[in-house]
């Protein structure tokens, strides 16, 4: 049985709880003159509602809305469901870079469980960009190209997505944890009845079980879980930028290209894409630096965000900050490396003041060298550094800074 929400007009009196009450505007109040108390009825607007039962809850004193939701499987068979997907997000035609990151995990996991890698690239004009995934290891692409898929929309996405995965079913689905990873992942877990792990910092398999392990930060960065989906497939995960390498490229790499039609007239979607915005207000992308230097709360004041900006230009890199020095307003939230903010893993990370808790240590943990600056040598930063220098960063920083420049002179 599908799902079913009616509003049942004998009942209701057009208070209007539930069009208040609604997340998702799907209800609206309209007129019906033929009541003999010239009572509102609410109208119900299939294609916004979520059955969410938000109307259900405020509409309890009149019982005036009906909803029947389809009984969700309580399990499926494993054994119909085999392969890793990678889903392959594209922004105007450019593969993002976290795209890669999964193809070389998957490969991994791939290899675990021997089964093929696959990739699925939706877009317009986009299936020469097929190659480039099979460059990177995918086994088999699956190519979605349209005008209708122009620009990212969820329900167009979603809807095509989840048609294939219905069709082939793989028994892993990664996607980059990205704001359009994030909003899209949901919504086909959501349709196919699976479950989703969000921002996993690793993935490992249970050969014994098939199991996707998938890790995570959990009660505030406080631990790292694990998740399993034991019950259902596929098995879903969003995964940070830059939690791992990307794959390498072997140009040539043979692989096969599967160019799938679409019959645009059966995609709905809610929503009108009006135009793209692109944000310039960010004036520097730690997630892609070389090299960053941090502050954190060691630093004391704002102020010593001067003396890290000035090594950090020195070295050609970005300023970083930790989550205290954000909420303490030392500088804006688009510097935050962390659980919270951005995931990094540049060849050089500088730790300012930062003790190390493990929100911070989730974002950055992947550098390829790092370099701590802290009066407390027992922190976790220090301990986990490449390099460690105890004492007072606005003693050692500024001694650093006359070196580089006294170096530049020479030259």
């Amino acid at each position: 049985m599908a799902n079913k929400i009616n509003v049942l007009a004998d009942k209701c009196v057009g208070c209007g709880l539930c069009a208040n009450n609604c997340p998702f505007g799907a209800i609206s109040m309209q007129e019906r003159p033929d009541h003999p108390r010239k009572f509102k009825i609410a109208v119900i607007d299939a294609n916004k509602c979520t059955f969410c039962g938000a109307c259900i809850e405020s509409c309890k004193t009149f019982k005036a809305i009906e909803m029947h939701k389809e009984e969700v499987k309580s399990g499926v068979d494993k054994s119909l469901y085999r392969g890793v997907w990678v889903y392959a997000e594209q922004r105007h035609g450019e593969i993002s870079s976290v795209v890669y990151e999964l193809l070389n995990q998957g490969s991994v996991l791939a290899k675990a469980l021997q089964v093929p890698l696959s990739a699925v690239l939706i877009g317009s004009n986009i299936t020469a960009k097929a190659q480039d995934l099979i460059d990177r290891g995918a086994d088999k692409v699956y190519v979605y190209d349209d005008p209708v898929f122009i620009e990212f929309q969820d329900d167009p996405y979603s809807c095509i997505l989840t048609s294939l995965i219905e069709k082939e079913k793989p028994e892993i689905i990664l996607m980059g944890a990205t704001n359009i990873g994030r909003s899209f992942a949901s919504r086909v877990a959501a349709k196919i009845y699976t479950g989703l792990t969000a921002d996993c910092t690793a993935l490992d398999i249970d050969l014994e079980t098939r199991n996707l392990l998938q890790t995570r930060p959990a009660f505030g960065g406080n631990i790292m879980a694990t998740i399993l989906t034991p019950r259902h497939r596929p098995q879903m995960a969003t995964v940070r930028h830059k939690v791992f390498k990307e794959a390498k490229v072997e140009k040539g790499r043979k692989g096969e290209v599967i160019v799938n039609t679409v019959d645009a007239s059966k995609i709905i979607s809610r929503t009108k894409f009006l135009g793209f915005i692109k944000d310039a207000s960010a004036s520097v992308n730690i997630s892609d630096a070389d090299i960053i230097v941090s502050g954190g709360r060691g630093l004391g004041n704002p102020e010593g965000f001067k003396l890290i900006a000035e090594l950090a230009e020195l070295l050609g890199g970005a300023v970083g900050a930790s989550r205290a020095a954000v909420d303490s307003n030392w500088i804006p939230y688009s510097h935050q490396v962390g659980q919270t903010g951005r995931t990094v893993a540049p060849k050089v990370y500088i730790a300012c003041g930062i003790s190390g808790q493990i929100q911070h240590m989730v974002g950055m943990s992947s550098s390829d060298t790092i370099i701590a600056i802290n009066k407390d040598k027992e922190c976790p930063m220090m301990q986990m550094a490449t390099y460690s220098m105890e004492g007072d960063l606005y003693e050692i920083i500024p001694a650093i800074i006359k070196e580089i420049k006294k170096s530049r002179c020479a030259i």
